[in-house]
């Protein structure tokens, strides 16, 4: 992390509202009252965060316990509404991105784009064409005040608030996050970017996305994420559903580059309906821990589920990522691809799941985790669970854990390489099953950050 390029912050003084530390039921009211949302959702974020006080936090994974809930701000509002025109974004907002190269990305690649920053979505725009086609992109927020009937029949219903302690947290304060409606048989041909930024010190984000794809139509989704470079400990906690409804396609990719003060906790899920397709791609380079585990739901007939994810762990990180895939009807198919790199004393794991209903006769599931460690301080662990409850499926679960060997480097060298392009070059080859599938411009962005996150690992 040492030459993580993202670090740098933007003065919290000019925000519009700041919430005080801790959480409480008045800091929930509040954030609805700012929202100004309607009865029935300020009584779903108080049954939540009654749930959230009165679940445990998860001691199965990486270690919670330093995470100070009282020490943070669960809410911070930088603009009023968000902006339609990049112009109007306030400067001191608008360098952030600039920075990051959101305008630019915009322009050159995207069908549409969405900035948040902190708790509130501050950017979003969608090509005129696709407006014109039925095609929705706004904030959370906005999708809520303006089509609260699609939201209110699908918020909670893939990850209800009791599935576990930060969704329950996160469906109490959520602020922000992307709504995403594709009408039926449409095709969106570019992607739909969202760009999550952590500003301030000891805040919290809590964006919530739903994305809903009628029958036929498809859609690719892509999410960045950066925080600047604190000392103290920042939470990301967001929940994402998605429905893809029967011959649908979604594709769902992050690129996720927190610094390491981050606790990047996230639940996201999809509902698979028949001859649908889910596909997860999940790159993470960032954060202090991460624990995420996209998950499908194959609940129509030769619905398919897919999840690509790569880990990079480096020293004081430890990234716990996985999948889980749930077959419950006939003919299902899902695939996963874990790749991890541990080095410097990082620890990287796979935790999935694979498990086959009764009534998913004739189901097939492949798992494939590789994992490579660059030195002996680094770990790599692996965690399946997979429940098969029929005798007519087809389940293969493959691990691999290797070292860039002597030999390799050396035969490289041979040809004129030096040990830094040799250790790139088997790197990238190893990562490659995952990039490959990833648009252009972001492999070459996610091969660039790999690249400086193994300068001088060779060990």
């Amino acid at each position: 992390m040492d030459n993580y390029s993202l670090g740098f912050h933007s003065d919290t003084d000019k925000y519009r509202y700041i919430a005080p530390k801790g959480l409480s039921r008045e800091i929930v009211v509040q954030i609805s009252k700012q929202k100004n949302e309607p009865a029935w959702m300020l009584e779903t974020r108080l049954a939540a965060l009654a749930r959230f006080e009165e679940m445990p936090i998860p001691t199965w994974g990486a270690d919670l316990s330093r995470i100070n809930w009282e020490d943070m701000h669960y809410y911070l509002r930088s603009v009023e509404k968000p902006y339609a025109k990049w112009d109007d974004v306030p400067d001191s907002v608008r360098r952030v991105f600039e920075e990051i190269g959101v305008p630019e990305a915009e322009r050159e690649y995207l069908a549409g784009v969405g900035g948040q920053y902190d708790s509130e979505v501050i950017y979003h725009s969608l090509k005129e064409t696709l407006a014109k086609r039925g095609v929705i992109f706004l904030s959370m927020d906005e999708g809520l005040k303006q089509y609260p009937e699609i939201v209110r029949k699908n918020f909670g219903k893939i990850v209800p608030y009791g599935d576990n302690k930060l969704a329950a947290l996160n469906t109490a304060v959520w602020s922000g996050g992307s709504f995403v409606y594709i009408p039926k048989r449409v095709v969106v041909d570019l992607p739909l970017q969202a760009y999550f930024r952590i500003n301030a010190e000891r805040a919290g984000q809590f964006e919530r996305t739903l994305i809903v794809a009628e029958e036929g139509a498809s859609v690719h989704y892509v999410e960045g994420c950066s925080a600047p470079a604190y000392s103290s400990a920042s939470l990301h906690a967001a929940v994402v559903e998605v429905v893809v409804e029967k011959e649908a396609r979604v594709r769902y990719t992050t690129v996720q580059n927190w610094y390491k003060n981050v606790y990047n906790l996230v639940t996201k899920r999809a509902m698979v309906a028949a001859e649908a397709r889910m596909e997860w791609a999940d790159c993470n380079l960032g954060s202090g821990v991460t624990m995420k585990y996209p998950s499908c739901i194959l609940a129509g007939e030769r619905a398919h589920g897919e999840m690509l994810s790569i880990a990079v762990a480096g020293e004081g990180q430890q990234l716990d990522a996985g999948a889980k895939m749930i077959h419950l009807a006939e003919g299902t198919t899902s695939r996963i691809i874990s790749k991890s790199i541990s080095q410097n004393g990082g620890r990287s794991s796979y935790r999935g799941q694979v498990k086959i209903t009764p009534k998913a006769t004739n189901a097939r599931s492949k798992v494939v985790c590789d994992a490579l460690i660059m030195d002996e301080l680094s770990r790599s662990d692996t965690y399946p669970n997979n429940q098969i409850m029929t005798g007519d499926a087809q389940v293969e679960h493959e691990a691999y854990v290797s070292k860039i060997g002597e030999e390799q480097l050396l035969y490289l060298r041979g040809r004129g390489l030096t040990e830094e392009e040799a250790q790139t070059m088997i790197i990238r080859g190893f990562l490659e099953p995952v990039t490959a599938e990833l648009p252009l411009e972001y492999a070459v962005e996610l091969n660039r950050l790999v690249k400086l996150e193994m300068v001088g690992s060779v060990g």
